[in-house]
């Protein structure tokens, strides 16, 4: 008996406004690693109507001017409409900064003090972290995350060249449900969009669009069928939006930045946190973990889990589960004693082998941190295939 389900995943734009505040967010910590590669960032953004707030702890030498980074932020977006109560060059930045925590501060250099076991670099947060793969798509990633983040780009690529659909603002959100049979994509039963419009724009031309010129650009056709229902702009109307229609925080996105539900999430944000952070690294770490193990073809998926102790290098557990898909002749139990001989998940180590210390963040913020082709995003590569496949021998 086959096993039929349909799972949906969503992704949003650069202007939703929780994306705005992990976009300003990410752009204060690219800005302190430029000048410092060992700054120490934790930086929340919050925004509503024509007020920004940047806040956190930051520990750095580099000098920065918080207020412009935010207002080059947000007019990279696309809030810079005449229109816009959030508006680039009229928002009011508001900046509450101190530097971290001593006590953190203690536990997460590599030196020996009082009450701590080592003097090793020693994970930044107490936490668990997730890492996801599957072989269901080019990218190795779940088929519905990944169709909703080609929707949201295609939108945003169209509104920034500006000519096609001039209508077209900032704010908008997509998902997409897939039918899957026997664990594998087999059609597309409903597909959303929801983007904010100028006030000028009537419903039937934005929807029409949407279907012509986004969806069918952009999904594959063999996975949409004449029951495929789409939905664009449900409401009827979408003029008020970003940070004027709703409020935005920085990492209220964790499960699009991640793997849209389908693989779990250890519940840290990712967004304004140096790579100290085992919430954002580590996560990073599993992806990279995860993927080499599908690209070995020891597992059609895989989900790799490991925890940490604040203050302490080592993790305090490491899990491997391939949901019954492992290379025939291998437990899940096998390829976790694999994958613990050829990966260190020490910070330290996850910082030095994916080559984290560099401003490379704002690459991540939109349309996910995972199954991007950037090279500069080191978690996606598949350079531990041949090491794996060797260690299970």
């Amino acid at each position: 008996m086959s096993n039929r389900f349909i799972f949906s995943s969503e992704s949003v734009g650069e202007g939703h406004p929780d994306k705005v505040a992990d976009t300003i967010s990410d752009a204060v910590l690219d800005a302190c690693l430029t000048q410092d590669k060992y700054s120490r960032v934790a930086c929340e953004t919050y925004v509503k109507s024509n007020v920004a707030i940047v806040g956190g702890e930051i520990t750095t030498k580099a000098k920065l001017d918080f207020v412009a980074l935010a207002r080059e932020a947000i007019r990279e977006i696309g809030y810079v409409n005449d229109d816009d109560v959030f508006h680039a060059d009229r928002v009011f930045v508001n900046v509450y900064v101190t530097q971290q925590s001593p006590d953190i501060s203690q536990g997460v250099d590599a030196r020996k003090v009082k009450g701590k076991k080592t003097a090793e670099q020693g994970a930044g947060d107490q936490g668990l972290m997730f890492g996801y793969a599957s072989d269901e798509t080019p990218e190795l990633m779940p088929a519905p995350i990944m169709f909703a983040h080609h929707l949201g780009r295609k939108l945003t690529a169209i509104r920034k060249a500006g000519k096609l659909a001039p209508w077209l603002r900032p704010d908008a959100k997509s998902q997409v449900s897939v039918v899957y049979e026997n664990d594998r994509p087999i059609a597309i039963s409903n597909v959303v969009i929801s983007t904010q419009h100028a006030e000028s724009a009537p419903h039937s031309l934005i929807e029409e669009f949407c279907i012509e010129e986004v969806i069918k650009k952009v999904l594959p056709k063999s996975l949409l069928t004449p029951k495929t229902q789409y939905l664009i702009n449900p409401t009827g109307r979408f003029v008020v939006g970003g940070p004027q229609g709703d409020t935005g925080l920085t990492g209220r996105k964790i499960i699009v930045d991640s793997y849209g539900g389908y693989g779990r999430h250890g519940g840290g944000a990712f967004s304004g946190k140096d790579p100290s952070k085992v919430d954002r690294s580590a996560a990073y770490m599993g992806r990279y973990v995860a993927k080499n193990i599908v690209a070995a073809g020891l597992a059609s998926r895989a989900e790799i889990q490991f925890a940490y102790a604040i203050g302490y290098p080592n993790p305090v557990s490491v899990y491997v589960n391939t949901f019954g898909t492992a290379k025939e002749g291998l437990t899940d139990a096998q390829i976790t004693h694999a994958v613990e001989s050829v990966f260190s998940f020490k910070p330290a180590d996850i910082v030095k082998q994916l080559n984290l210390l560099r401003p490379i963040y704002g690459k991540t913020t939109n349309y996910g941190h995972f199954g991007k082709s950037d090279k500069d995003l080191t978690w996606e590569a598949i350079d531990k295939v041949g090491a794996l496949q060797k260690a299970v021998r």
